[in-house]
């Protein structure tokens, strides 16, 4: 199956009541909470403000769409398995999300490959033994972070255990499509919604507003 046209041929054909944008936004917010209170054992506050977003944005489907929408989540998963890129900014592009009444497009993957190549390739050779830490202030769709992470495999660096990532943007979808790509593809991190200048992710930040990936949380999927 190509998993890429699957997904995009459903954004859409449900589209009509929705458009394309707001499919795909509701998508990636039930796919994301999805992920994130499967790893909590404690629910609390932040579980349970979450659990009530999902049933907000789930109630505008019906079941079979619901359905159609977790087959295409599963089909993502595969879909990073086959190769290591920014999938989700890809398929906003593709399927018309991105547009001047948006305002957000997502910079090519192979931009992203060969700036991660240019500035992190050197320094992974020195750092087979060591923590890698990347902060990103800006993360988009987490397409730099993914080129990162597949840059140090290509280095012979297990980037799932090695490598841990902070990752911060304003736009919720943002958060959202990072947190999901990072936690499919098995790496550690902290994705946080909130302006990075003003209000940077420290000790104490709002939960609601930070998402902890599976292997952050020490949980597989």
């Amino acid at each position: 199956m190509e998993y890429e046209k699957y997904i995009i041929d459903n954004i859409m054909s449900m589209s009509g009541k929705y458009t394309p944008y707001q499919i795909f936004t509701d998508w990636i917010t039930l796919s994301a909470i999805s992920i994130q209170n499967a790893c909590k054992l404690i629910h609390d506050k932040t579980y349970e403000h979450r659990e009530e977003l999902y049933c907000n944005v789930a109630k505008k489907y019906s079941a079979d769409e619901l359905r159609i929408l977790s087959n295409m989540t599963g089909a993502l998963s595969l879909l990073l398995g086959d190769k290591m890129c920014d999938v989700l900014g890809e398929i906003y592009m593709k399927a018309g999300c991105g547009n001047k009444n948006t305002g957000q497009f997502f910079t090519p993957y192979n931009l992203s490959y060969l700036t991660a190549s240019l500035i992190y390739g050197n320094q992974f050779n020195q750092s087979e033994d060591e923590q890698i830490e990347i902060n990103e202030p800006s993360t988009g769709g987490g397409g730099m972070m993914i080129a990162i992470a597949q840059v140090a495999k290509e280095h012979g660096i297990d980037y799932q255990r090695k490598l841990h990532v902070i990752a911060q943007d304003l736009d919720w979808n943002g958060v959202y499509m990072t947190y999901i790509q990072l936690s499919l593809l098995g790496v550690r991190a902290i994705v946080v919604q909130g302006d990075t200048l003003m209000d940077p992710y420290r000790k104490g930040y709002d939960e609601c507003r930070v998402f902890r990936t599976p292997a952050e949380e020490g949980v597989l999927i």
